[in-house]
């Protein structure tokens, strides 16, 4: 048997976290991950581990990049922060002022934050003509959700918006930027490179060798009782981008589902969520954070089997306490085990990425076991 490489930084006093993250490997076959702990910009964790590819002939290391699915929606969400703080949209601001064709079908009273909190209705695309391919070409995707009706009515409820999220989050983002940068790249030139966080929606050819190979669970997540949303959210034959080539998939902007990361680079930018800096730069305003963080709805989500209160663009640690012991903790979940948090009380803000998926929606083991050990040590 190959031994499992590991590259291991941890201040004293964390060793039962440092033993957790190894715990995943040798209890749940973890292939490669990284976790990174800092408070207050200050790294208290940066954790290494495992290998790269199914063959087991490239380890990880700090330059490894995960994709991180949802996780990235967080990225979006500063981003949409980051235009907030520089006055170039509200989060009270009428989607339809800066995006006219949004307003078809009862859409034209939605605020930004409250399409930002999956409140929109449109969780997914019910137009049976939308090929997986399609996800590939902004016009049709950003039209065709301009055009759609709304699946539940909005604002009644939350309904999660797994794929979609990324299109109106990056549509708004574009119309509102006075270049008409992309969402990614107003994430690069404006918090990313700045701050050296190794974060991307929309990754370079030139970026993917450093790229991990993922690997897909064996079976689908727990939907819950299923419903119009949830079948147009993730059951429709074009409810992923499934058939798309790896390159076009990875170069592609699609903030709510295909951001690539290390953890380090996302625990870097989610300081921003504890007190509107990164390093000593600030960033956000006490205003804005406010506003960013504000809870938005709260219950029964209509898509994921949970009850779930969402800000504008990140959730609350929901109510099975996944993102450590702090009530006022933020943070997201990717796809088959990743997480991004930041909790204002402790100052702790954090990721974990890895390349093994599992079938998890919310409260995948490995970073709870992490962020359990954290918690209990701190």
């Amino acid at each position: 048997m190959t031994d499992t490489p590991f590259d291991i930084f941890a201040v004293a006093g964390l060793e039962t976290a440092v033993s957790a993250f190894k715990t995943n490997f040798s209890d749940d076959d973890e292939l490669g991950a990284q976790f990174c702990l800092m408070r207050d910009g200050e790294t208290l964790l940066d954790l290494k581990g495992g290998w790269t590819d199914r063959a087991k002939t490239k380890a990880v290391t700090s330059e490894t990049l995960f994709s991180v699915y949802s996780s990235g929606k967080a990225l979006a969400a500063l981003v949409i922060a980051w235009l907030a703080e520089n006055d170039r949209l509200g989060y009270n601001q009428i989607v339809a002022t800066l995006w006219p064709e949004f307003a078809q079908h009862g859409k034209g009273d939605l605020t930004i934050a409250e399409v930002m909190s999956h409140q929109s209705g449109l969780s997914g695309i019910t137009d049976d003509t939308f090929k997986p391919t399609d996800w590939l070409d902004w016009d049709k995707t950003i039209n065709t959700l301009a055009a759609q009706k709304p699946i539940f009515p909005p604002t009644s409820q939350s309904g999660y918006h797994p794929l979609t999220y990324g299109f109106l989050a990056g549509e708004i983002a574009r119309l509102a930027d006075k270049d008409l940068r992309s969402l990614g790249t107003i994430l690069r030139k404006e918090l990313a490179e700045p701050f050296g966080a190794d974060v991307w929606i929309g990754l370079p050819e030139s970026e993917h060798e450093r790229c991990a190979q993922m690997m897909k669970p064996k079976k689908l997540p727990d939907l819950g009782e299923l419903n119009t949303a949830t079948r147009a959210a993730f059951l429709q034959p074009w409810s992923s981008s499934g058939g798309v080539s790896v390159k076009a998939w990875r170069e592609a902007e699609m903030a709510g589902s295909n951001g690539h990361a290390s953890a380090r680079g996302l625990a870097t930018l989610m300081q921003i969520l504890i007190n509107g800096r990164c390093g000593e730069s600030h960033i956000l305003s006490e205003d804005t954070l406010e506003a960013f963080r504000k809870p938005r709805i709260n219950g029964p989500d209509l898509v994921l089997p949970f009850n779930l209160t969402f800000a504008a663009g990140v959730m609350y640690n929901p109510p099975n306490y996944f993102y450590g012991t702090g009530e006022k903790t933020l943070g997201h979940s990717g796809w088959g085990g990743s997480c991004v948090f930041a909790d204002p009380d402790t100052g702790l803000h954090g990721a974990y990425v890895m390349n093994r998926q599992q079938n998890s929606l919310l409260g995948d083991q490995r970073p709870r076991r992490i962020i359990d050990a954290v918690y209990s040590a701190l």
